[in-house]
């Protein structure tokens, strides 16, 4: 659904464009951020791919490998457990800075992370106008957890 608004948008900048209207116009008549057109003027061709997001290193991440492995045996292990046994593999930072961690889904190995702000979506919009990957990761997730 995302995809085909950009790709829509990114179609009505261009044809207002090659019609010699000017930048800020097209803002203007489509309603959208000056920025926004922009950007869709600059790209030969719309995506709709998001990029993964780049995170800086961490103090967890060396612990990285001890939490993966952790959480494959027990994946509902609290927090303040993981906390006080990195912290006694040499962990110097702090309990937020380790939830913040999990939570972004940094410790987690090949299988996807979900929000569930995500998950909801993915329940309650109809199966034919999901993405095909989209159908796939909720038939999973449907799998994993039936109820």
């Amino acid at each position: 659904m995302r995809e085909q608004t950009i790709r829509e948008r990114w179609k009505q900048v261009h044809d207002l464009l090659g019609q010699g209207v000017g930048l800020l116009e097209c803002a203007r008549r489509l309603d959208v951020a000056l920025n926004t057109v922009k950007r869709y003027s600059r790209v030969k061709e719309p995506t709709g791919d998001r990029r993964a997001p780049r995170y800086r290193l961490t103090l967890v991440d060396p612990y990285r490998g001890h939490l993966r492995a952790r959480r494959a045996r027990g994946p509902a292990v609290p927090v303040t457990h993981l906390l006080r046994e990195i912290k006694e593999l040499g962990y110097t930072g702090s309990a937020n800075l380790l939830v913040r961690y999990l939570n972004q889904g940094r410790a987690e190995g090949g299988r996807p992370v979900i929000i569930p702000k995500h998950f909801a979506r993915l329940l309650l919009t109809r199966p034919e106008n999901l993405r095909d990957k989209d159908t796939e990761l909720l038939r999973e997730l449907t799998h994993a957890c039936p109820r």
